[in-house]
């Protein structure tokens, strides 16, 4: 088998919520195609699996979005209900606020120092993305 995907769209259903599942066939080298469904932000950056867009943006109300510009992955979010960066992975998902704090042990203590505090919403965001990056 080879490790090159093609991928065909073959239909598109947006959400008023602020997603779309696309339904893609995708083929890895000579094998059979296979239809699969992922969901998406409305400008092409990919969320996941349909129930993890619709549990982000329905019922936990986070925004997804990238880490970076050159990322197509959204692993970051921010939540008004909440006020809080929520980061993720496949494996986890944690939000962060003014307020929270690194700690020894926790994830995000790889990228930022232990006892780092987030005084602001940007800070908050620097721990979620720290967050991300050691769960992914």
């Amino acid at each position: 088998m080879s490790g090159i995907a093609i991928t065909t769209l073959k239909t598109v259903r947006r959400y008023k919520a602020g997603y779309e599942v696309r339904t893609e066939i995708w083929r890895f080298g000579n094998e059979t195609p296979v239809p699969m469904q992922s969901a998406y932000t409305p400008t092409g950056d990919y969320i996941g699996r349909p129930r993890d867009a619709h549990r982000l943006v329905v019922k936990w109300g986070i925004a997804p979005e990238k880490i970076a510009p050159e990322s197509n992955v959204c692993t970051i979010g921010y939540a008004k209900r909440t006020r809080q960066w929520f980061g993720w992975s496949h494996r986890a998902i944690f939000g962060f606020g003014v307020g929270s704090k690194v700690t020894k042990g926790h994830c995000a203590a790889e990228s930022l120092p232990v006892g780092f505090t987030a005084k602001t919403l940007v800070d908050a965001r620097r721990i979620a993305i720290a967050f991300a990056e050691s769960v992914s």
